[in-house]
């Protein structure tokens, strides 16, 4: 089974590697900045969207549900999309789409519906979906195969900087009249947005990135892993399926608790903030990923990327329990602080997923793509926790969440060849 240890030889055609990887990974990291500000912008429009038409939690989470629903169901046809056009293709076309989501907001608060403010984010998503297949792998083979996680760390870092940004901007231009919220206030932030993310396509369009679309599948096949044979399909490889759930689970519990910050810190035996002051605190969230990944890009370089992940998930977990039985300066600083344990997770259980699948990369980055729907669904859960239970309460899945994380770090991120699915 091939593995991949260095880059390809398309990469080479035209530059040096290392300059032409450098330049590559710059470009990335713009990309990984703009769908973290987009991804994050949600748990602005919930509050928003929750007071304007007068939505229980349930309801308010059909933002999620539609936005990484979307992963769902384009993930499988963006890879396909991807194998065909390539990665920088791929790149252009997931930014015109994601562009084309954003204006969707302007004919949706013209109408003042909230099924087609639901049908702009499944749109917008679509386009990030497409983004996140191509960008993903890409940044993985840009190097050496033992590094991947250092790299995916670090690009993510930038996405973090997206999500730690997007709060204030939100805040600012969404939530500064939440007691008199009209469709209105969400017309100029995201046509803005649509017109930076067309720039970008026709930027990405032009630059003269490596040519590893096609050639990530075909060269990977031609080398030779002497740990691994081919088992004839991706369905076959258990640590791949097992980091799928783990995606599933990570994304599911950092979407819930950020979804749900704002709702949490207006609790009165929390921080009893008014809405846009909580909003400011989605911030320092998102900033401990940041930072985490940061750092992270450096000292996953000379440790155990599953140790790593082990250590994390088990921090977000007890941080977590804090939360959801403490009060006060307390119980919010513990939920804060759960995205300084998320900042390694999704690159790591990513790249260690991907570990080993050489022709099948492609195919396994779909399905790990595919995966981000628990983005959709473990909200949406815990938002009938939530209107059963209390906020505080319902914080009780995303330990389940953190908890097998921690099972995948220990014990299935292990490269096996083991039969999983048959079809």
């Amino acid at each position: 089974m091939a593995h991949i240890t260095q880059p390809l030889p398309a990469a080479e055609n035209s530059q040096k590697p290392g300059s032409t990887h450098t330049f590559a990974l710059t470009s990335l990291t713009t990309l990984f900045f703009m769908w973290g500000f987009l991804t994050c912008l949600n748990d602005i429009l919930i509050p928003y969207l929750k007071g304007m038409f007068s939505l229980n939690y349930t309801q308010a989470m059909l933002v999620q549900f539609c936005f990484f629903g979307a992963y769902f169901v384009m993930s499988i046809p963006a890879g396909k999309l991807v194998s065909k056009i390539g990665y920088q293709f791929g790149i252009v076309v997931g930014l015109v789409v994601a562009s084309i989501g954003c204006a969707l907001f302007y004919p949706a608060a013209e109408a003042h519906v909230y099924e087609l403010f639901l049908l702009a984010l499944f749109v917008l998503a679509s386009g990030i979906t497409i983004l996140q297949v191509s960008a993903n792998p890409y940044v993985s083979v840009l190097g050496p195969a033992k590094t991947a996680s250092s790299r995916l760390t670090m690009t993510q870092a930038f996405n973090s900087l997206g999500t730690t940004v997007a709060p204030l901007f939100g805040s600012w231009l969404i939530l500064s009249e939440i007691s008199q919220a009209t469709a209105e206030q969400v017309k100029f932030p995201y046509l803005m947005l649509s017109a930076s993310l067309l720039t970008l396509a026709i930027i990405f369009a032009f630059l003269k990135l490596p040519k590893l679309g096609k050639a990530i599948d075909s060269e990977a096949e031609n080398q030779v892993d002497t740990e691994f044979v081919d088992l004839g399909s991706v369905w076959k490889y258990r640590h791949l399926i097992l980091g799928a759930i783990g995606i599933f689970v990570y994304v599911g519990a950092e979407v819930a608790i950020g979804s749900f910050l704002v709702g949490f810190l207006t609790l009165d035996h929390i921080a009893g903030l008014p809405e846009q002051q909580a909003a400011h605190y989605i911030s320092y969230y998102f900033a401990g990923a940041m930072i985490g990944r940061f750092a992270g890009a450096a000292i996953m370089q000379k440790l155990n990327a599953a140790k790593v992940l082990a250590c994390h998930g088990i921090l977000a977990g007890v941080l977590v329990l804090i939360a959801m039985t403490g009060q006060g300066s307390l119980a919010m600083w513990a939920i804060l602080l759960v995205g300084l344990c998320n900042s390694i997770m999704f690159p790591t259980i990513f790249s260690l997923a991907l570990q080993g699948l050489g022709k099948y990369t492609s195919q396994g980055s779909g399905i790990l793509c595919l995966a981000i729907v628990g983005g959709a669904i473990i909200p949406l859960l815990q938002g009938m926790l939530a209107d059963n239970i209390g906020v505080q309460l319902a914080l009780i899945r995303p330990i389940g969440c953190y908890l097998y994380i921690t099972y995948f770090a220990l014990f299935g991120a292990k490269k096996q060849r083991q039969l999983v699915f048959k079809f």
